[in-house]
């Protein structure tokens, strides 16, 4: 069998080859599940952004990762790396000019806050799996924000402060003839547990990592976090990491520290990653997945929040607005400023008569019980401003625009896509801070 994944992009048609042919049945029992199915089916191997598929009522559950035709793979928004036995499949963005996706991973650098330039870029096909490990700090904090993941621990001791069950058998083979010791069993609600040691083991694993064990040092926050789980573990061993890795395997069911689930996940991802390249069992599905919607709007929240604009957020009920006077009737706008409804729109327009009819709709109800006179839709194009001309409304007015933001560069190096895509961005600053009324700001370097 082939051993190099099926190449292609988001949102196209790709044609299997002649050598491709015999992945088929593969690749159909990858299509046949929705996202959804796949995340309720439990595969510890399987990582998909958003984690959290209602988070903005987009139905990305609903959706599959790519669909079979005939002898070709349809994809939609989804991206990333996907596999099962011999069969892989990489997903690259639409945008993307050139072998290296350079576009897909400056998205993640900014959404998950990593230093753009401490991260080392490779474009081989197991570059997605390294990423995970720059994921890593992002996971703990968040988990880390709901205190020390504690749980009950049977623990055996054998001296003289009893406090739990006294271990009859077992006292009797350690303690005679009698020298003050008795031998118990108690229960302890300790820190010390599978769960911290997974974690644990995670970071002894990144910070030997040949580019990224400085990313546990990069700011305070993480360095603190990574400090107090070294310290929780005190029974730490170096030779246990395989069973650590079996006590984890069954997900985090425990209400209270729901962030520490996926951080678990992605614990395992990390650890396994050796044996999910080269030990793979034929059935078993992995990858890591990022839907292209969520990440788009997620990446422009990271510039748009700075010049006023709110990102209302559907599951965590922030920022919603009532369509009636009585206060029902919530929608969530993907972007809201004093001035514009702004809706993000991962895909590639052209033209006005591109846009769904249900897309204007949207939009231009906002516009009315916001009462907002301009409204429009973020874009990424291969241009850098907008050559659309803005619409007007009729009957209550207003405007809508279409603001395009440049992203495919042809680049020979990510720190030269990186120039380029952040002018981009300041340039789409510009115009909508002007289409807002406000004062320009200029993005630093460290933005």
């Amino acid at each position: 069998m082939n051993s190099l994944p099926i190449q292609t992009t988001d949102n196209s048609e790709w044609h299997l080859t002649e050598k491709e042919l015999c992945h088929l049945d593969t690749l159909k029992k990858l299509a046949e599940p929705s996202i959804a199915d796949l995340c309720r089916e439990e595969h510890p191997n399987l990582l998909i952004f958003p984690q959290d598929l209602d988070v903005y009522g987009d139905k990305i559950g609903d959706s599959h990762i790519f669909e079979v035709k005939g002898e070709a793979i349809v994809t939609g928004n989804i991206m990333g790396f996907i596999g099962c036995g011999d069969t892989k499949v990489s997903i690259s963005s639409r945008y993307t000019q050139g072998r290296d996706d350079y576009f897909l991973h400056y998205m993640l650098r900014k959404v998950f806050a990593i230093n753009l330039f401490d991260l080392q870029f490779n474009s081989d096909e197991e570059s997605i799996f390294d990423f995970l490990i720059y994921l890593f700090p992002t996971f703990l904090k968040r988990a880390m924000q709901q205190g020390m993941y504690r749980e009950y621990q049977t623990r055996k001791y054998n001296d003289g402060n009893v406090k739990g069950r006294i271990d009859i058998s077992r006292h009797i083979r350690q303690n005679i003839p009698f020298a003050g010791k008795i031998a118990y069993t108690t229960r302890e609600y300790a820190q010390d547990n599978h769960v911290t040691q997974l974690i644990r083991h995670a970071i002894e694993y990144i910070s030997h990592h040949r580019y990224s064990g400085n990313i546990l040092h990069n700011d305070d926050d993480t360095a603190d976090a990574v400090k107090a789980i070294c310290q929780a573990t005190v029974s730490y061993n170096r030779n246990e990491r395989q069973k650590v890795i079996n006590q984890n395997l069954r997900p985090i069911s425990h209400p209270y520290y729901g962030e520490y689930r996926p951080l678990q996940q992605l614990c395992l991802q990390i650890l396994r990653q050796e044996e999910m390249k080269y030990g793979r069992d034929d059935d078993e599905i992995y990858g890591v997945l990022f839907d292209g919607a969520w990440l788009w709007e997620e990446y422009l929240n990271t510039f748009l929040a700075d010049i006023g604009f709110e990102h209302p957020r559907n599951k965590e009920g922030k920022g919603h607005k009532s369509l009636f006077t009585d206060g029902s009737g919530w929608c969530y706008p993907d972007f809201l400023s004093p001035e514009m409804v702004l809706d993000a729109k991962y895909k590639w327009y052209d033209d006005w008569s591109d846009v769904q009819t249900k897309d204007l709709y949207q939009v231009i109800s906002y516009m009315h019980v916001l009462n907002r006179k301009k409204g429009g839709y973020v874009v990424p194009v291969d241009w850098t401003s907008s050559k659309l001309p803005f619409k007007t409304l009729k009957g209550l007015g207003g405007t809508m625009s279409m603001h395009g933001m440049g992203v495919c560069f042809k680049s020979e190096s990510f720190e030269d896509y990186y120039s380029k895509i952040t002018l981009s961005e300041q340039l789409i600053i510009n115009k909508l801070e002007t289409d807002n009324k406000m004062p320009p700001k200029t993005i630093s370097d460290e933005d």
